[in-house]
């Protein structure tokens, strides 16, 4: 896992086309805007489809831990 720290107004870019905007900061919570093209799905974890949360949880198991 990646983890970077951005400030207000602050941007990510994820390849060429997808941005994350970090676009309000209050009492440590977050608001992202995320910028896609319309045919990238984009779900919050709790609404993840029962198959791609399985899935997911079977990739993180497999992944090495960071040294």
């Amino acid at each position: 896992m990646l983890v970077l720290s951005r400030k207000l107004g602050e941007k990510i870019y994820i390849g060429d086309n997808i941005c994350i905007t970090v676009v309000d900061i209050d009492r440590g919570k977050i608001r992202l805007g995320i910028e896609a093209p319309r045919d990238v799905a984009i779900y919050r974890q709790e609404l993840l489809p029962l198959a791609a949360q399985q899935a997911l949880a079977l990739a993180q198991q497999k992944l090495p831990a960071a040294s």
